[in-house]
Parts: C-alpha cells; sequence; structure tokens
C-alpha cells in the first residue's frame, strides 16, 4: 500500500490583501466610474454608468480598452469616427483619464465608514495589511497622501504598473505578500469589491471575501444609499451579493467594518486543514 504525504497548513491567518476604492476609501467606487464616462465623452461618445463599471478593478488601461470592446460603445465610436477604435485611441484615452482621475480622486479621498477600525482590529489579530489597485502610480500618490492623512497606511501598495499582467491575475495579491513576507497563500485574505477582486485572490489561491453595499456592484454615495428605501437596498444588496457570490467569493460582506465573523470562520477552517 502506497501512502502521498501531504502538508496541511493549520495555523492562523497571516496578512490581509486590501483593495481601495470601494472597500477602504470613495464609498460607492464613485470616482473611477465617473472619470471614465468623461474620459470617453471628451471624444463624443457616451458611456453608461453600467458600462463604464462593470470591468472595475482591472488596470485602468485595460479598463478602457474593456469598455471600448463593448459592442454598444464601439458601435458608437465607429459613428462617431468613422472608423473601429485601435490602439492608438485607447492610449489617447488613457492619457486623458489620468489627469481627470487624479482630479477626481480628491474630491473622493475619504475613508468608508468603519474601514480604519477593521483595519486596526486586523492587525491586532497579528495580520499585515496589504493592499492592490487598478489605479497606476500617479493616481495612488494621491489617493495614498490622503488615506495616510487619515490615519490609513498598509504595509505593501501594488499599483497596477507594478506586474507584468494584472486583475484577474493573481500577481498584484501575490507580489503584496512577497513585499510583505507572507506565506503561505492560504493564511491570506483577499478582500474587494470586484468580480475580478473576488478573481485575483482565488486565482492565488486565498480566501475571498467580497463586499457589497459599500463597493462598484451596488455603486452608490454613502448619502445616495442613505437616502433609498429599505426596499431598494435589500434588491441592490442581494443583486451584488449574488454578483460576488457567482465569481466565487468564499464570503460576502456588506462593508469591510463586518469582516470579524468572516476571519474567525476562515480561522475555524484553516484549523480544520481547509485549504481556500
Amino acid at each position: 500500500m502506497t501512502f502521498v504525504y501531504r502538508r496541511t497548513y493549520r495555523g492562523p491567518l497571516r496578512a490581509a490583501v486590501l483593495d481601495w476604492a470601494g472597500t477602504v476609501v470613495d464609498y460607492g467606487c464613485m470616482a473611477p466610474a465617473a472619470t471614465f464616462i468623461e474620459a470617453f465623452a471628451g471624444y463624443g461618445v457616451t458611456v453608461t454608468a453600467a458600462q463604464a463599471r462593470a470591468p472595475m478593478g482591472m488596470a485602468k488601461r485595460d479598463h478602457i480598452a474593456a469598455i471600448a470592446a463593448m459592442p454598444a460603445v464601439a458601435a458608437a465610436w465607429r459613428a462617431v469616427h468613422g472608423r473601429p477604435v485601435g490602439e492608438a485611441d485607447i492610449d489617447v484615452l488613457y492619457d486623458r483619464f489620468l489627469p481627470l482621475q487624479v482630479a477626481m480622486v480628491e474630491k473622493h479621498s475619504e475613508l468608508i465608514p468603519g474601514a480604519l477600525e477593521a483595519v486596526r482590529v486586523m492587525r491586532a489579530r497579528g495580520l499585515k495589511i496589504g493592499s492592490t489597485t487598478g489605479y497606476p502610480r500617479v493616481v495612488m500618490d494621491v489617493v495614498v497622501r490622503a488615506a495616510a492623512a487619515r490615519g490609513y497606511a498598509p504595509d505593501a501598495i501594488v499599483c497596477a504598473e507594478d506586474t507584468p499582467k494584472g486583475r484577474p491575475g493573481p500577481f498584484p495579491a501575490l507580489k503584496a505578500l512577497i513585499d510583505m513576507a507572507v506565506s503561505p497563500v492560504e493564511a491570506v485574505v483577499k478582500i474587494g469589491d470586484t468580480v475580478v477582486d473576488v478573481e485575483e485572490g482565488l486565482n492565488g489561491g486565498m480566501w475571498s471575501v467580497a463586499i457589497t453595499v459599500t463597493g462598484n456592484e451596488v455603486g452608490c454615495s454613502l448619502a445616495d444609499w442613505q437616502a433609498l428605501p429599505e426596499a431598494e437596498r435589500s434588491r441592490l444588496r442581494a443583486e451584488a451579493a449574488d454578483k460576488l457570490g457567482r465569481a466565487g467569493a468564499h464570503y460576502v460582506i456588506d462593508s469591510l467594518a463586518d469582516v470579524g465573523p468572516a476571519l474567525d470562520d476562515i480561522e475555524a477552517r484553516l484549523a480544520r486543514g481547509e485549504r481556500p
């Protein structure tokens, strides 16, 4: 009879890798959505909020390319410009996007209620805090400075250009672990508010926690969310949870402030020898 050795990690969580917009800052992920719409409008093409939000979480040039490839947007571009969107057009749109995005993130730099407290609790549990984003460094310089002034400073910050490929690949999250000298991957939880956040964690062998209410899939500012009737809140929350759950998230929560029970459950599962 032949037996094969299988090594199993049964220790605690060692790190959390957090997204930024919609997870820690910018309730509703408002800054990038508005900027994509404005960038395309500058070239005579109307992009809806739903179209702008659909690829959210990707590196921003890739995000622009994904919007431009949508049949309705591609048709509108051809109607206005008399030709299909090309790589040079994507570059032009991206160049227009960057200064608009820098200005926009300054307007949406507030920390999401409860996020800083949740980070402090995670640190008290012994977790290192990494972060990944689809924003390029020039945009993140503004976001990081504003967040630090409000008390949030993660141990690692991985921007869109820091890895050969971005989300939904695992490379940004894995680089954050390298920068923090954290292993194994099953001792890490990836937390974000988009489908590509979920996939980034899963592709890297990590636990995945998805956020609904404060994030891109609901897409409401704090004031707009608070003004909604409870029935509408329930509908939006359920639709977001269904989408993120179908993407493979191990846990779906309203906001980072609600992450504690998920972390408790993950550590109990690790102690039983379970893996993501």
